[in-house]
């Protein structure tokens, strides 16, 4: 069964079957749903992450170790490690959401997937939660070049332009393509002063933005 499959791969058999089912019980199918133990799974896994970020680099100020969280809890990490997991196969959906293919939405995705650490608070502890939290984000930390800033790619870009006097960029939605559960979103990063117009895809608007925001920091670092 897919929820057995599922707590395999958290490293977490619950002892409360019912805290698991509301975990991944949206508001669409019933009043019972998962959206408070969403507001406490963001608590387990900000504290959590945190504390993997505080082990790993020494070094680093609060700033760049904030940044740096941000990064890791942001809704499209989030959504990312879901689909890893196959959260959606296991989600209880409403039919409309069913229907719009809400099981591969990326907020809906995110916010079940805290609401897992939500539940495995409940039902073991904090120690167990933040077990199955470092088990899905020790890799992303171990990936981490300390001796980058930390920030993401529009804040880079911002204090390059500010660095050099330059005018801020524009950034300009192009295009949005594909259903409504699975767009793809098209942004330009428009620079007047050097002139220059980068174009990123993401999967939201603010992913497209980091990408072309990214490409235009190369362009000028060249």
């Amino acid at each position: 069964m897919p929820t057995q499959r599922l707590q395999q791969a958290l490293g977490h058999t619950f002892s409360r079957p019912e805290l698991l089912a509301q975990a991944l019980t949206h508001r669409s199918y019933g009043a019972v749903n998962n959206e408070r133990l969403e507001f406490l799974g963001d608590s387990v896994l900000n504290c959590s992450v945190a504390r993997a970020l505080y082990d790993a680099f020494p070094e680093l100020p609060e700033g760049s170790l904030s940044r740096l969280r941000a990064n890791l809890v942001r809704q499209e990490t989030l959504a990312e490690i879901a689909v890893a997991l196959r959260l959606g196969e296991s989600l209880r959906l409403g039919e409309g959401e069913l229907k719009s293919g809400g099981f591969r939405r990326p907020s809906i995705l995110a916010d079940a997937l805290e609401s897992l650490f939500g539940a495995v608070f409940l039902d073991a502890g904090f120690d167990a939660a933040q077990g199955v939290v470092r088990r899905l984000f020790d890799p992303l930390v171990a990936k981490i070049d300390p001796r980058a800033s930390g920030k993401d790619p529009k804040t880079q870009l911002q204090e390059i332009l500010q660095a050099r006097r330059l005018p801020l960029p524009e950034y300009q939605l192009v295009d949005t393509r594909g259903e409504a559960h699975d767009q793809s979103f098209i942004v330009d990063c428009v620079l007047t002063k050097p002139a220059l117009t980068t174009r990123g895809v993401g999967k939201s608007r603010r992913a497209a933005e980091q990408e072309a925001a990214r490409q235009a920091c190369e362009a000028l670092q060249k």
